[in-house]
């Protein structure tokens, strides 16, 4: 039986993500693949290595310090941008393992990313959440065939050109216009205007282009490698059953993952749903059960740092009952025929006091850590548990 890894944020984000992937990497070093099945480089998945190394991949599977190859599938968007400037961040700290992306791959363009600052500036304070990226609206472009940019058309540059010159006159006055933006400041004006954008987006396209190879059809089928898909953001922010506008512009359960474990053959998936011992949400939106403050003291958090467009992480009580609803709706879009066996990582556990709090059937429940993580276990009906209680994968514990 041909089976595969999932790790799936069961949250809003940042539940842990990268340290679980590292976990199921790093027993396979080079002969794993960690296959990014939504989202792109608004992802933040931090690794730390026992011997102290940290990262925070966002286009890298986070099995990289293990050596694990990374692809990067069709339904996550590429940003070049971004990609070299953790390419060179990630090289510094380790050999760079090579990275195979799917030609039908999505392209953001700069133009993408000023779009989307420019939106959620002229929201005010009723931003949807946005990293500033340009993530959603690539995806926008990306559904009109006139203006699509993927993967594959990256090698093409005087069509590139062109395209991007499309993109600049035609496609973004478009978009502003459809989200209501009549008028721009003169530092949009300059830089939507500027010849050194394009011309320093076709140098990073260049550089992109030798630091990564292009997957041929069939990819996935074809590996011997040990699969792990790595999921970005939580299945509460899901384009379908998260609190819209407060969403992201893809899928982050099992729907990307049962498309491509089907081009992959794949005949049973572990799935592994994250959480951690607390709630958290970094952006605008919903937070159940949010607090004023810090639910435990001893929490640290190094990578989701206060920014101009997600403002400072936000803390909660957990909700076992959400949490408990949210997987079982995710599990039920499997109608591929493949086996699922369902897990659930709770992790942070280190940072609880003596007792944990976590929000049952209503109501407020004290517990302790080891406690706690039983009680969600049995909650999402889970058939196995992995419980981490340090940064890196030697603090990880599988039952």
């Amino acid at each position: 039986m041909k089976t595969a890894k999932v790790v799936i944020g069961a949250n809003f984000g940042d539940e842990g993500k990268g340290l679980i992937t590292d976990f199921y990497a790093a027993p396979h070093g080079e002969n794993a693949l960690v296959v990014r099945y939504n989202g792109g480089a608004q992802a933040g998945h931090t690794v730390v290595t026992p011997d102290g190394k940290r990262h925070v991949y966002s286009h890298f599977g986070s099995g990289s310090f293990a050596g694990a190859h990374t692809f990067l599938s069709h339904f996550f968007v590429c940003n070049p941008i971004l990609f070299l400037k953790e390419y060179n961040l990630l090289r510094g700290k380790t050999a760079v393992p090579p990275v195979h992306v799917d030609g039908r791959a999505p392209v953001t363009t700069p133009y993408d990313m000023m779009i989307n600052q420019i939106a959620e500036e002229a929201r005010g304070d009723g931003r949807h959440g946005s990293c500033g990226m340009g993530f959603g609206e690539s995806i926008e472009r990306n559904a009109n065939s006139g203006f699509a940019v993927v993967y594959a058309d990256l090698s093409d540059k005087a069509a590139l050109k062109k395209k991007l010159t499309h993109t600049r006159d035609n496609w973004v006055p478009q978009r502003l216009k459809a989200l209501g933006i009549t008028t721009l400041p003169d530092k949009w004006k300059e830089r939507l205007s500027s010849s050194a954008v394009p011309e320093n987006f076709m140098t990073d396209i260049a550089h992109f282009l030798q630091a990564t190879q292009l997957a041929g059809q069939g990819f996935l089928a074809a590996t011997k490698k040990h699969i792990v898909f790595e999921g970005a953001q939580g299945l509460l922010l899901d384009q379908e059953r998260g609190w819209f506008p407060h969403v992201t512009r893809s899928h982050t359960g099992m729907k990307n993952v049962l498309v491509l474990a089907g081009e992959a053959g794949l005949n049973a998936l572990d799935v592994t749903y994250i959480t951690r011992a607390y709630a958290t949400r970094h952006g605008a939106g919903p937070l159940p059960h949010e607090l004023p403050h810090l639910p435990y003291p001893r929490i640290r958090d190094e990578t989701n740092v206060a920014n101009d467009w997600q403002g400072t992480l936000r803390f909660g009580w957990l909700d076992a009952d959400l949490l408990a609803v949210s997987i079982a709706k995710d599990l039920a879009d499997n109608k591929s025929g493949i086996r699922l066996r369902p897990g659930l990582a709770v992790t942070c556990l280190d940072q609880l006091e003596p007792k944990a709090t976590v929000v049952k059937g209503g109501g407020q429940t004290a517990t302790d850590g080891e406690a706690l993580a039983a009680l969600l276990k049995k909650a999402v009906n889970a058939e196995f548990l992995i419980t981490s209680r340090g940064p890196t994968r030697r603090d990880v514990s599988a039952a």
